[in-house]
């Protein structure tokens, strides 16, 4: 199916739901390692659901693939076994960048005046400083310059390559019925300082509504819309992420 790692090099960098390890054979790979932890609330909400961790990977490697075969530049290599992807080594931008089709969620909270549902027509795109300890602030153009993590330039190159992204996903999954609601993805610069989409898209990145309807939405929503935790919950979980995993892998370039 996959390769076999052999090995790994030096841990370089840990998260709440994946590792980040060298790979000693080219210092301009790195090995991404999937965990079987799930969080919400910044991490105070946090549970292992067996499995997450390969049905992560797949869904990642489908996703990346998809991306590639759409001509967008992604760090994505090859999904090396069960949870481990190889991919390029990139130096991560601190902010992730949530594109917007329809208005739900933390939108409506920070923007009441809006209906829920309301559709945005181009992608409406928000930028959030990656930062657990001021809990993700939303940040804007002005910011991300004064703050120097990029150019003018690379700005506007961020926000069409996203919209892009958007769109190649949001075609896929309307093959299969599926209304992709909203997606966060990240940047990062290869050691040529050259931009590509980077790090995972998972069901974690995204909201999905089958039919586009929210009762059955099948993404981390659930978890974190959880009244309480219980093993029949997170089974519940367990098997929307294991058939996002299985439709990703049938997903095409429309």
């Amino acid at each position: 199916m996959t390769d076999q790692r052999t090995s790994f090099g030096p841990l370089l960098n840990e998260g709440k739901t994946k590792q980040i390890y060298a790979y000693p054979d080219d210092g301009s790979l790195v090995y991404i390692v999937s965990k079987d932890q799930i969080t919400a609330g910044d991490g105070a909400r946090r549970n292992e659901i067996a499995g997450k961790s390969h049905l992560s990977t797949i869904t990642t490697a489908n996703v990346f693939r998809l991306l590639n075969e759409g001509q967008i530049k992604t760090h994505f290599v090859k999904q090396v076994d069960e949870t481990t992807l190889l991919v390029r080594r990139c130096e991560m931008l601190p902010i992730e960048h949530v594109q917007r089709r329809i208005a739900t969620g933390s939108y409506l909270k920070r923007h009441p005046e809006i209906a829920e549902g309301t559709r945005f027509d181009p992608v409406l795109i928000e930028t959030f400083l990656k930062d657990d300890a001021r809990h993700d602030p939303q940040i804007f153009h002005s910011d991300i310059l004064e703050l120097k993590l990029a150019t003018q330039e690379e700005i506007e190159w961020m926000e069409q390559e996203g919209r892009r992204v958007f769109a190649v996903l949001e075609r896929a999954w309307a093959s299969a019925n599926v209304t992709l609601v909203d997606l966060k993805i990240e940047f990062g610069r290869d050691p040529q300082g050259q931009l590509m989409v980077a790090d995972v898209i998972d069901n974690d990145s995204w909201r999905l509504w089958p039919d586009g309807d929210k009762a059955r939405m099948l993404d981390k929503q659930v978890y974190r819309n959880l009244q309480e935790v219980t093993p029949t919950a997170l089974q519940e979980i367990a098997d929307r992420y294991a058939l996002v995993a299985d439709l990703t892998g049938r997903l095409k370039v429309e």
